[in-house]
């Protein structure tokens, strides 16, 4: 559809309902959760394993066709464990697997279809064996890593970088860079200088950028009815 159809209040039940799954179903599989998560779809969100962390804000898109793992899986009678920070976007298909530790810093941007692991998870040689070759991942504050990229096992990103779509990670990557490529190469410099929107902004004042988009909703979503609304749902015509 072009546009929502939803009336209002439908719309907030709906929101209300949501949000009633993901604290009741999805958020006590997490080892801890900051303020504020939210979770597109939370019947999309897969956690396998202890030891995951969201810090304040999460904002995870996920969608039935293209969920996002959660996966720690420690070797050696160790625990792995996943730590995101605040501000942090998670897209569809993102998939973030942990041996040992991967840890995603705040105001992280985390495009479709991205893969995070921090092991091989079987050895070159003995291939009956998992768990021979981990090394934590990093990821510093504001990365932004694009559509399907791959980071591999004990690479360290630094704060502010950008991972091209499609890269393959296999080095640290410096502060301030971007990459692209496979394996991934530096192609450009950021400056540190220059002034920088991140993520945090959005959620300086929480309050304030909920109420918009209340208000944004209620003009929006303005004359609309429940019965158009099922019209459109179950008689779409050109337009809707």
């Amino acid at each position: 559809m072009r546009r929502d159809h939803r009336p209002h209040w439908l719309k907030r039940w709906q929101l209300r309902w949501r949000n009633w799954r993901c604290r009741h179903f999805l958020l006590p599989q997490f080892e801890a959760v900051g303020r504020e998560p939210e979770i597109m779809d939370p019947g999309s969100v897969q956690v396998f394993g202890g030891n995951i962390l969201l810090g304040d804000f999460p904002h995870l898109i996920s969608t039935p066709d293209k969920f996002i793992r959660f996966t720690t899986f420690g070797h050696r009678g160790a625990d792995a464990r996943i730590t995101i920070g605040d501000c942090v976007l998670i897209s569809p298909g993102v998939r973030i697997s942990a041996a040992q530790s991967i840890t995603i810093g705040n105001g992280c941007m985390i495009a479709a279809n991205v893969y995070i692991s921090d092991s091989d998870w079987h050895g070159l040689y003995n291939r009956t064996r998992p768990f021979r070759c981990t090394a934590p991942v990093s990821l510093g504050d504001n990365v932004w890593v694009g559509d399907s990229a791959i980071v591999c096992k004990g690479v360290s990103i630094g704060d502010n970088s950008v991972v091209g779509a499609g890269s393959i990670v296999t080095r640290d990557v410096p502060a301030n860079t971007v990459v692209a490529g496979n394996p991934a190469r530096e192609i450009k410099q950021i400056n540190p200088r220059r002034r920088m929107i991140t993520r945090e902004a959005l959620f300086a004042d929480a309050f304030r950028q909920a109420h918009n988009l209340e208000e944004l909703d209620k003009m929006l979503l303005r004359g609309n009815s429940l019965l158009g609304w099922l019209r459109a749902v179950l008689w779409p015509r050109r337009g809707d």
